[in-house]
């Protein structure tokens, strides 16, 4: 076993919680910013009000364009690189029955009320006279959810793994073998594979296809990849350390990609982000080819550097940063309530597009960082009175305490 597993299982790593809560803070403003778009990303563009400038949207593809292809990723690996420890820590039976509770739960609860509730409520400030039941059954996809389609999703790998671990542990008595190096050369050849199957699964089902139950198919194989990388890595000691060549090269590689897009888009004359993206998306165009090569060289690369960036330069630890790394993951399960209920509140303010999307992303961000520490803090001292536990001795476990992803 890996002294990964030994050592870190139930500490608290401050660089990690940092690095969660920029990209949930980031998420949320981009977000706020894409509610307002024509290109769309965020429900909310189903009903705006005002739309932002093309010339703006050319800004905001630039700024944020680049995370969108690779954050979601990024919580994969988080996801996977401390799974190992909690299921070494938990069993794996025990840790498939925290998963469903932590990642299962919310999920339904989203899907079956909170999210169709909020989408009535937008709908209805837009003047459509829908009912519930019509934003529950009618709007596409398909009993869909929201951002909880990640805890979905992470729930399906994470069932898959402990099952696989209880099974590997059934079937083999053997001590694991100690891992081999791993390094630049892995991480290309994954990349390649993320190319591969991404094309080839966006034959079927294109980028931004909708799916019932919101299953973002077209994105499994960079999810799925990542979260395997961050499993295999674990063994490796990368949650304390990524090793400095490997984060440098990545770095690179990121640097590389995000200089070429805009040669790339210019080259190719796209003028209309909205009107240029369908080939992009899938099927047989050389387009979808090159949309995924971008993309597995930014989740595989961008992830790794992220988090050995945030070994190196994240390490400040206050209580305010605390607070908020607990918090994270409710904070981006209560997104889609606060930012649809503070863009509905916008409505009627006679501004742009692009002041409305500030206004909305400035106040989203800390509302959802302070009303998810409200709810940990609840379950914290919920959990001490029914333990009987003094203040100092209670901690909350699993996915609402760890944030996001589960540790």
């Amino acid at each position: 076993m890996s002294t990964v597993v030994q050592a870190r299982g139930s500490q608290r790593l401050p660089q990690i919680d940092n690095l969660k809560t920029a990209m949930v803070a980031w998420i949320i403003a981009g977000h706020a910013l894409l509610g307002y778009t024509s290109i769309g990303g965020w429900p909310y563009d189903e009903v705006n009000e005002v739309t932002f400038d093309p010339r703006s949207e050319w800004v905001l593809a630039i700024v944020i364009g680049p995370s969108a292809l690779f954050v979601v990723g990024t919580f994969f690996f988080l996801a996977g690189l401390f799974s190992p420890a909690a299921v070494a820590g938990k069993g794996p039976a025990r840790f498939a029955g925290d998963r469903i509770l932590r990642l299962g739960v919310p999920f339904l609860c989203y899907m079956g009320l909170i999210w169709p509730l909020f989408m009535w409520a937008a709908y209805r400030a837009a003047g459509y006279r829908v009912s519930y039941w019509w934003a529950f059954t009618h709007r596409q996809p398909l009993l869909d959810s929201g951002p909880l389609w990640f805890a979905e999703v992470l729930l399906y790998f994470s069932l898959a793994y402990a099952a696989w671990s209880w099974a590997t542990t059934r079937l083999s008595r053997q001590p694991r073998p100690a891992p081999k190096p791993w390094g630049g050369g892995h991480l290309v050849a994954l990349a390649v594979a993320v190319v591969v199957t991404s094309f080839v699964i966006r034959l079927w089902f294109p980028a931004r296809s909708t799916q019932i139950l919101d299953l973002h198919l077209w994105q499994w194989p960079q999810s799925l990849a990542m979260f395997g990388l961050g499993v295999v890595v674990a063994r490796h000691g990368w949650i304390g350390e990524v090793p400095e060549g490997v984060r440098h090269a990545c770095g690179l590689a990121v640097v590389v990609t995000l200089a070429v897009v805009p040669v790339l888009a210019v080259a190719l004359g796209v003028s209309s982000l909205a009107e240029a993206a369908t080939p992009f998306l899938g099927g047989w165009h050389w387009q979808a080819l090159l949309l995924a090569s971008v993309e597995a060289c930014l989740v595989v690369a961008g992830s790794v550097w992220a988090l050995g960036t945030a070994q190196r330069r994240l390490l400040t630890s206050s209580r305010l940063l605390m607070a908020c790394g607990r918090a994270a993951y409710a904070a981006f399960a209560l997104q889609g309530p606060v930012l649809l209920t503070l863009a509905i509140a916008a409505r009627p303010l006679p501004l742009p597009a692009e002041a409305k999307a500030l206004v909305v992303g400035a106040l989203a961000v800390p509302a959802c960082f302070w009303i998810g520490w409200l709810i940990i803090e609840g379950t914290r001292r919920g959990s001490r009175r029914r333990r009987g536990a003094p203040s100092g001795e209670a901690h909350v476990p699993g996915l609402l305490h760890r944030a996001m992803p589960p540790g």
